[in-house]
Parts: C-alpha cells; sequence; structure tokens
C-alpha cells in the first residue's frame, strides 16, 4: 500500500534540499509503524502513544516491541525489534533514555528509514545526556535513517490516506490546512487544546524536541511541497542554524506555490554575547539578530499563541487582501471606535468611504445611522440591515478587507445576524472577518461563523492585528516578486586580502582597519602613524589644524576610557606635550612590541554621529547593523539589523528603521545629508563582512555625517578578527 501524497522510494544521507521529502516520507507517510517500548499500562506515554495510533485510525499496518507481551491494544507485540516480521518505514521508540541507543542499532540493522524518539534524558539533562544524544546521530549517520527528536511530543498527519497520530496528544486534531513546527512538546498540548476549542484543523504537526538531526529546516522544506499545508506556523527556543532557516523560508514565503509562516521566537528577553569588544557585538543578541533574519525572509513574527493562530485562520480561510485599508461595519459606536484605534496602531488604514458608498448606504440604513467608517449601522440592526451595509462598504474600492463588530443588543438576533456575515462572506472577493463580543450569549453564532470559514475575534483589536499579519504577507510577496535589485560589488577583495591574511586574531591595529575601510571605499580621512613627536608635527603642518592624537596598540580597544585620544590641538607645541605624554604614558601600560605608535589626522568638523557595524554569527552568519552612534549608541538603542551583504534598498530600509534617515533628512531648517553617499557606505560594508568570515566584529562609530556639501568621515573604526578555539584576547 503506498500512502497518499507521498513519494515511493527512501534517499538516505545528509538531509539537502534534493533528498529531504523522500525521507521525510517515512516519517509522515509510512505503511507501517512500530511502537518500539510500547506497555500495557494505561495513563503512560507508552501505551498511550500505541494506543493513539490505534484510535486515530492509522491505514497502515501497526506493531509494537515489548518484551515478555504477544499483543498490547488489539496490536501484535514482539520481543526486539530484530523480531519484527518486516523492515517498517516508521518506529516511534518511547524506551528509557538508557536503552534508545540499543533499540536504535536494532532499527538500523532492521533497515528501517525513519524513526521518532519520544523519549527525553539527552542534551537537555547535560553533558551525560549530550554525549547520548551524540551516539544516536552516529548511529543514523551510519545507518542512513532520519530521525526526529529525541525529547519531543511526536508527530501528526491528518491526512485520511494515512491518519497518524504517533504521539501522545490526548487527541487527533481535525484535518486543515495549517501546519505547526514546535520546539517544545510540553507547549504541543496546550497548542492542540486550544486549537480544537477554535475548531483549527491541521495538516501536520510535529513536535521535533532536541533536533539531533532533522530541524525546522528539513521540516519546512518538506511543508512546501506538502499539498495539504496552506499555512506554516512555528514555536522556535533557539536557531542553531539561522543563515540555512531564512534561505529556506525565503523560498517558501516567495515564489511559486509561496506559503505564510507565522512564528513565535521566545526569549526575547535573552542578553546577548557577555564578552563583546564591540558595540555591535554587546548589540547583537540572538532576538535581534533573529527579528533581521525573520525580516530577509519573509517570516511574519508574533508574540502570543493567540496571534499565531489569528493570522493563521485569517489567511487560510478568507481570500488575500489587497492592501491595508480595513472598513467597519458596527452597531455600536464604542467598539467601532476601538477598532479603528486598534487598526491606525498596528499600521492598517480606515479610510472614509467614497461619496458613491456613503450615497447607496443611505437609503438602506436608519437615519441615525453614521455613513462614514466605521459605519454604525446602530443597535437595533437586524440581519437584513447588516447585510445591506456589509454589500455596500465591499464594493467600495477604498477598502480592501471589512470587520464586522456586533454587540449583544436585546433585540439582536445574533444567529441570524451570523448567517448573513457568512453568506455575504461566501461570495465577496474580500477578506471579511468578524468581532461579536461577549461571551454566552454570542457562542452559537460565533460557532456558526467559525464553521463556515468567517474567522471570529474575541476583541476588534485581535482582528486587526490578524488582518496586519496578512495583509504583511501579501506585500512580502509583492516585494518579493520585483525585479530583483543586484547586489553590488564596490569594491575587490585583494584592497583588504593582504592586511587581513596578515593579521593575528583579536583586535586590528586602528591603523590596518582604517586600510581595510579605506580599500573598500569608506571615507577615512587622510591620517599618519607616527613613532616621534617630530614625525607628528610633521603630519599635522601636512595635514591641517586642528589635530587629533589616538594611540595605536592591539591591546587598547577602549581608547577614550584610558585617556588614548586627545582632540583639538592648535599648534605644534601642544602637539608635542600630548604627544610625548601619551607615549610615555602608553609605554609602560603595554608591551613595547604592542604599542605601534600615535596616529595623526585632521579634526573632522561636527555633523551627525552614526554607527555602522557589523559581526559574524556563528547560526546567522556576517551581520549588519546601522543606527545612531556615538557615545549614547547602548544608551538609546536606535540601531537595525540585517544580515550582510545588503543591497541598497535594503541599506535604505536600515536608515528608516534605526531613525537616521528622518534625521538626516533635515530637520528644522538643517541642511539634509547626503543619504546617497550614507546608503552606499552601509552596502560597502556589508560586503566587507561577507568578504572576510574572520571579522569576528566591526565597529564605525562615530561616523560622522555632515551636510551634503561636507560629506561624511569615518571618526573611530574597530575590527575584531575571530579567534581559534582555545586562543585567548590579552586586550584590555
Amino acid at each position: 500500500m503506498k500512502a497518499a501524497n507521498c513519494v515511493d522510494n527512501q534517499t538516505v544521507g545528509t538531509p539537502t534540499s534534493a533528498n529531504v521529502r523522500p525521507r521525510l516520507d517515512a516519517i509522515f507517510c509510512p505503511r507501517s509503524v512500530a511502537v518500539v517500548g510500547a506497555t500495557t499500562t494505561p495513563g503512560t506515554v507508552p501505551h498511550d502513544i500505541l494506543e493513539n495510533m490505534v484510535k486515530s485510525g492509522f491505514t497502515g499496518r501497526l506493531y509494537a516491541v515489548a518484551p515478555g507481551k504477544k499483543s498490547i491494544c488489539g496490536v501484535p507485540a514482539y520481543r526486539y525489534v530484530l523480531d519484527l516480521p518486516e523492515p517498517v518505514d516508521l518506529a516511534v521508540i518511547v524506551f528509557p533514555a538508557e536503552v534508545v541507543e540499543r533499540a536504535l542499532d536494532q532499527c538500523g540493522q532492521r533497515g528501517i528509514p525513519g524513526v521518532v524518539v519520544i523519549s527525553a534524558g539527552f542534551r537537555e539533562i547535560g553533558a551525560e545526556g549530550r554525549q547520548r544524544e551524540k551516539r544516536l546521530v552516529e548511529l543514523c549517520e551510519k545507518y542512513q535513517i532520519t530521525l526526529i527528536g529525541p525529547n519531543c511530543l511526536g508527530v501528526l498527519n491528518t491526512n485520511p490516506a494515512i491518519s497518524l497520530n504517533a504521539s501522545f496528544a490526548r487527541a487527533m486534531p481535525a484535518t486543515g490546512k495549517i501546519a505547526m513546527l514546535s520546539q517544545s512538546g510540553a507547549l504541543c498540548t496546550a497548542v492542540l487544546d486550544y486549537a480544537r476549542e477554535r475548531h483549527v484543523g491541521f495538516s501536520k504537526f510535529v513536535s521535533f524536541g532536541n533536533k539531533a538531526l532533522i530541524s525546522e529546516v528539513e521540516l519546512l522544506e518538506y511543508l512546501h511541497k506538502d499539498p495539504q499545508t496552506s499555512v506554516i506556523l512555528m514555536y522556535l527556543e533557539e536557531m542553531g542554524r539561522g543563515r540555512q532557516l531564512c534561505e529556506v523560508a525565503r523560498r517558501i514565503t516567495s515564489g511559486p506555490n509561496a506559503k505564510p509562516i507565522f512564528a513565535i521566537k521566545s526569549a526575547r528577553t535573552r542578553a546577548g554575547a557577555q564578552a563583546a569588544s564591540s558595540h555591535t557585538g554587546a548589540m547583537a543578541t540572538e532576538d535581534a539578530l533573529c527579528e533581521a533574519a525573520f525580516a530577509a525572509s519573509g517570516i511574519i513574527r508574533v508574540d502570543t499563541l493567540e496571534e499565531l493562530f489569528d493570522a493563521a485562520i485569517l489567511f487560510a480561510n478568507q481570500p488575500l487582501p489587497r492592501g491595508r485599508r480595513v472598513g467597519i461595519v458596527t452597531n455600536a459606536g464604542g467598539p467601532g471606535v476601538l477598532a479603528t484605534d486598534a487598526a491606525v496602531r498596528f499600521g492598517l488604514k480606515v479610510p472614509p468611504l467614497q461619496p458613491e458608498t456613503r450615497a447607496a448606504l443611505k437609503p438602506r440604513l436608519p437615519a441615525t445611522a453614521n455613513l462614514t467608517n466605521p459605519v454604525d449601522v446602530i443597535g437595533d440592526a437586524r440581519a437584513d440591515r447588516y447585510e445591506a451595509a456589509m454589500e455596500v462598504v465591499l464594493q467600495d474600492p477604498n477598502i480592501d478587507q471589512l470587520l464586522v463588530i456586533l454587540t449583544p443588543q436585546s433585540m439582536t438576533d445574533i444567529e441570524a445576524v451570523a448567517e448573513a456575515v457568512s453568506k455575504t462572506a461566501a461570495k465577496s472577493e474580500k477578506p471579511v472577518a468578524a468581532s461579536f463580543m461577549g461571551g454566552v450569549d454570542v457562542g452559537p453564532a460565533v460557532a456558526l461563523l467559525e464553521s463556515r470559514g468567517v474567522p471570529h475575534f474575541t476583541q476588534p483589536e485581535d482582528a486587526a492585528r490578524a488582518m496586519l499579519r496578512v495583509a504583511q504577507c501579501v506585500e512580502w510577496r509583492a516585494e518579493s516578486a520585483a525585479e530583483p535589485e543586484d547586489l553590488p560589488r564596490p569594491a575587490p577583495a585583494s584592497a583588504a586580502q593582504p592586511i587581513l591574511d596578515a593579521a593575528i586574531p583579536g583586535l586590528l591595529p586602528e591603523d590596518q582597519a582604517l586600510q581595510v575601510l579605506a580599500g573598500y571605499g569608506l571615507p577615512i580621512p587622510p591620517f599618519r602613524l607616527c613613532r616621534s613627536a617630530e614625525e607628528a608635527v610633521a603630519a599635522a603642518e601636512e595635514l591641517g589644524y586642528p589635530a587629533v592624537l589616538r594611540v595605536v596598540s592591539p591591546a587598547i580597544i577602549h581608547k577614550t576610557e584610558v585617556g588614548g585620544v586627545v582632540v583639538n590641538i592648535q599648534n605644534p607645541d601642544d602637539l608635542r606635550r600630548h604627544f610625548d605624554e601619551m607615549m610615555g604614558r602608553f609605554s609602560t601600560l603595554v608591551p613595547q612590541e604592542e604599542l605601534r605608535g600615535i596616529l595623526v589626522r585632521r579634526m573632522i568638523p561636527p555633523g551627525h554621529e552614526l554607527i555602522i557595524g557589523g559581526k559574524s554569527d556563528e547560526s546567522f552568519g556576517p551581520v549588519l547593523m546601522m543606527g545612531l552612534g556615538g557615545i549614547f549608541v547602548e544608551v538609546f538603542g536606535l540601531v537595525a539589523f540585517a544580515l550582510a551583504p545588503v543591497t541598497r534598498k535594503t541599506a535604505r530600509k536600515l536608515l528608516e528603521e534605526s531613525k537616521a534617515g528622518k534625521i538626516l533628512s533635515g530637520l528644522r531648517g538643517q541642511k539634509p545629508a547626503d543619504i546617497d553617499q550614507l546608503v552606499d557606505a552601509i552596502v560597502r560594508v556589508g560586503q566587507l563582512l561577507a568578504d572576510f568570515p574572520q571579522i569576528s566584529e566591526l565597529d564605525i562609530n562615530p561616523l560622522i555625517v555632515g551636510p551634503a556639501d561636507q560629506g561624511s568621515w569615518v571618526a573611530d573604526a574597530r575590527i575584531v578578527l575571530r579567534f581559534n578555539s582555545g586562543e585567548g584576547s590579552r586586550n584590555c
């Protein structure tokens, strides 16, 4: 028997985009399953998983592995995996952790291609568990097994041709168009119960636990081609393969067969790296980088389970909106105002109705009705009045989607109104959402709406938020479908190659950092590295006064904190005095071989202080940061992140997100800056980070931006090169 919509053959080896579907078919579309470690004790995980398989009506052959038992739940049982009468497609292992390795080895010997390890007691418990989990991966590689888990709830496939509940969830969910991926097994049980209350069906449901072998990356690729899935939901606790996730998600959310991805990423408040050597390193928390990755891939991030399902239900059951313009029909003024405020606050628009629309509404509504937007059909409105108002408002070309609000008045036939709303929504090419406010009185009507595919929201604010999320999906598709902007190639990598190849790990001396940036076309003011006061005076005479002195040593990161910078030097005598004092003091603070000298340059005219930075992240790869700089960068945190390299379009978005673009446009009579030059600088730094992954952290802070006729200049730059494992930093 071949499962419907599944590939028959199995491909083995490391998961790739080419073979991920046939490999995961062993998990989702098995023709035969063995529950390994099943017991006869109801209320235990090993028993309940087998019972769930039976109750769900699994369409394939089912076996149990349970030493000393002949059958459990009417399913034939065998002593060991090796005793099974056939090499099944999927083994669900529920033995204690210390026995799992032996069971998995037998699965490999028996040629079983797919395994789900439910058992806990692996990486999540510490060093011993990590070693145990490592051995599982080694066995999977040896036998070319596809593994979900360990430490997970299991998997579900509601396709009637499969009907697989290989989990210890309390009940099989209804069939639907939504797929759910969750790193937390405990959360899954709550999600399934919540979804059942809201009459939400699923296509696939996966708890992937420790993701020892298969992670959200491979699962997303599988769901992209799954004909039963139209919306994908995710709950993630950590993203060990952030760059890959971004690349896969972008293919899913745009182009042919595009599907939206709505995600919760927990741990928003987790601190970043504790030993960061730059502002970028300190501010590039996992959450900030996650935001950048989601923005680059079209993943819509939400904060709660309610938001997750609100957006998914609206997307899965209604036509897609053309834009953010919302029409509101209500029988109470207060909720209409609340809905309007929420819509505007979230970024939607509540435009006025066209004169023709208001004229069409007038004979259909009482004289006291409000004919603007929101349209108030008055508290005594019955179904016919709601229906008439909805039909007219939906025809307005200024309206992209409609929200219908009802408060239960004594004269309101609530279920009749729900019938009218669902009838009108079924005929509409624009999405319709409803918010029947209340509890007991509106319950039957809410059930009617949901059974007819009209999304219902307890509060109008919830509806507005979901409408925004779906509109963002539509906007992302349009944006990604536009002619792609080529990534620029602003400078040859060879300009910086010799310096970076010869450098040792740690802080790159400032003079070399400036040379690297100059090689990539960044605006570097002329400078000289001097070892004597006379050299410094000669350099200042050439470059001009007022002058600046900056100590240069790989052992000194924060120059201003140790008196390593002197500014506004007006004459040679002052320059000699400051130079000799700095050289004498730092000669006693750092080894002689690490004191390269004093950098001399002319002072940069005042201007707006910005920061352009970056880092190489273990999960996300090269990441770019841009925002308002200077000494307050970490106080105000007005920065934005993007995965590098970036296009000019993305660079302009960073300016907008960080508020820098507005400031540089010329506020209160100030001259505007050269935005094009700044965009060019952002792009060049992004390309530098992409070209040289050995750059661990980079800061240009500040980049002083003057009016367009004065240009911009790099005032301070810091580049930190990656240390190999086991090396330590000597920087103070």
